[in-house]
C-alpha cells in the first residue's frame, strides 16, 4: 500500500529530516481529468483577492507641494515618506500595499491641506479684526 520514500542518511542526520511516505493513487483518474487538460498534468489555480487594472495612486506630487508649503505638524513631510513607500511598492508589483500607503499618503495630505486652510482664514480674520478695530 505504502512505499516508503527515504532521504540520504546525510541529508536526514544534518536536518533531522522525519522519513516520509508516498501514497498511492487510490483514485479513479477518470474523475481527476478535466476537460482539455492532459492526464497527469497538474493545474493550479490561483486567485488574487482584489484585481487592480490600473495600478493605485501614490499621491506623490500632492504629497511634495504639502511639505513645501506651509506644513502643519510636518504632516506634509509623513504625506510624502508614504508616497514614497506607496510608488516603492507599486514598482515591484505589490498593488495591496502601494494601495494601503497611498491611502495614508493622501489622509494625511488632506489633514495637511485643510490645517493649512484653516491657518490661512484664521490669519485673515484676526488680520481683519485687529485692522477694523484699530481705525
Amino acid at each position: 500500500m505504502a512505499n516508503t520514500v527515504q532521504l540520504s542518511h546525510s541529508l536526514q542526520g544534518q536536518a533531522g529530516l522525519p522519513n516520509y511516505q508516498q501514497l498511492k493513487e487510490d483514485h479513479d483518474s477518470a474523475i481527476l481529468e478535466a476537460h482539455g487538460v492532459p492526464a497527469g498534468a497538474t493545474v493550479i489555480r490561483m486567485h488574487s483577492p482584489e484585481v487592480y487594472t490600473t495600478p493605485p495612486s501614490d499621491h506623490i506630487v500632492w504629497s511634495l507641494c504639502t511639505t513645501l508649503y506651509f506644513n502643519v505638524f510636518c504632516l506634509g513631510f509623513l504625506a510624502l515618506f508614504f508616497s514614497v513607500k506607496a510608488r516603492d511598492h507599486k514598482v515591484i508589483g505589490d498593488y495591496n500595499s502601494a494601495a494601503s500607503y497611498g491611502s495614508t499618503a493622501k489622509c494625511l495630505n488632506l489633514t495637511g491641506l485643510l490645517l493649512n486652510i484653516l491657518v490661512v482664514v484664521v490669519i485673515v480674520v484676526i488680520v481683519v479684526t485687529w485692522t477694523s478695530t484699530s481705525f
